[in-house]
């Protein structure tokens, strides 16, 4: 059985941050996730896409932030269970915390922090004949790689942020880029809209609106759709389909852990430290809810640092942690790496 300080249940950036503020308070850190690597959403569903509200970058690639986050907490020596899915949490007679996977690993911890985003998610995806036969032969739920649709003919399906921004991006990219909504108006922010709207004037954008794609040809991989406009239907050439919906969270497993749900997420103690209703057992990031709750990174990482100052307090009760800056106490890792700032010149001026 494996054994650590803190089980973190999800590999995305809050997950991951976790292990930084908890290796600064000499705590260690496994974390299980039912993806084959780190990063969640971000490496999952849009590893190109930049970020713009993370401080300190004004951009930075949803991929690049995951790497700099694994970077700064190897020095912390973070264990990893991946392609696992956590299945069940049972608490033990002196308080701490056994986690099985589905695939029967063992995990031993003082405290559970669950921070799995939207829980496990699914494309919402929409009622065409056959849509499954196409999928990985033209059709595409997510753009994992931008380079797959290098000069090809694409059609993005869809009226919110996701459709604006891959359309914008993948303008660049693709030599054909069309983008079908079943409204005239879109959902996304209003500088995407314009941004398409100018692209469209460039012939960079073929904008079809109002209209639903209903249809699929090809014989073994994605060659055209058949999209309905004014009770009218005409087919077009594409290479590639990419139907943006959205997507369907699930709690999943977690859901049955005896935790206290509310609209597919869980509740904690915004007040103090982001525990649940089960002591020992926090709710970090997307997958919580509090009153003013705002499923942003920041706000992960706020959360993160209060939750490992908690732990610490429960697994040292009574000790005080003099809380100081990195700058001042710099940072000892695991490894046996130590960072810290240069020490001021003290020096007398005649």
């Amino acid at each position: 059985m494996i054994q650590t300080d803190i089980i973190i249940i999800g590999a995305g950036p809050t997950g991951l941050f976790a292990v930084f503020e908890a290796g600064l308070l000499k705590l260690r850190c496994h974390i299980i996730d039912a993806l084959p690597q780190p990063g969640g959403q971000l490496t999952e569903l849009y590893p190109k896409k930049p970020i713009f509200d993370i401080p300190g970058y004004p951009s930075v690639g949803a991929g690049e932030l995951i790497d700099n986050l694994m970077e700064q907490i190897k020095q912390f020596e973070p264990g990893f269970t991946l392609n696992e899915q956590a299945t069940t949490i049972d608490k033990q007679e002196d308080g701490t915390f056994i986690v099985t996977t589905n695939k029967g690993t063992q995990i031993h911890g003082n405290s559970v922090a669950i921070a799995g985003g939207l829980g496990s998610f699914e494309p919402r995806k929409p009622v065409i004949e056959n849509i499954e036969r196409y999928e990985e032969k033209g059709v595409e739920y997510f753009v994992k790689n931008p380079e797959l649709f290098r000069d090809k003919k694409i059609v993005i399906a869809g009226g919110g942020d996701s459709a604006l921004d891959w359309s914008i991006f993948l303008s660049d990219v693709a030599s054909e880029v069309t983008l079908v909504h079943r409204r005239n108006e879109f959902r996304g922010a209003l500088d995407s809209v314009d941004k398409v709207i100018e692209l469209k004037k460039l012939g960079k954008i073929n904008l079809i609106t109002p209209a639903e794609i209903v249809g699929i040809i090809g014989e073994n991989h994605v060659e055209g759709l058949a999209i309905e406009r004014e009770g009218e239907t005409f087919d077009i050439d594409t290479d590639y389909f990419i139907p943006l919906f959205g997507l369907s969270p699930k709690l999943g497993p977690i859901a049955n852990w005896g935790l206290e749900i509310e609209k597919n997420a869980i509740k904690v103690n915004n007040a103090l430290d982001y525990q649940t209703n089960i002591e020992g057992i926090y709710a970090i990031g997307d997958v919580n809810t509090y009153p003013g709750k705002l499923k942003l990174i920041l706000c992960g990482f706020h959360e993160a640092t209060l939750m490992c100052q908690s732990v610490y307090n429960r697994m040292n009760p009574g000790k005080k942690f003099v809380l100081k800056y990195t700058t001042v106490s710099g940072v000892d890792g695991f490894d046996g790496t130590r960072k810290e700032a240069e020490k001021a010149v003290v020096k007398a001026i005649d």
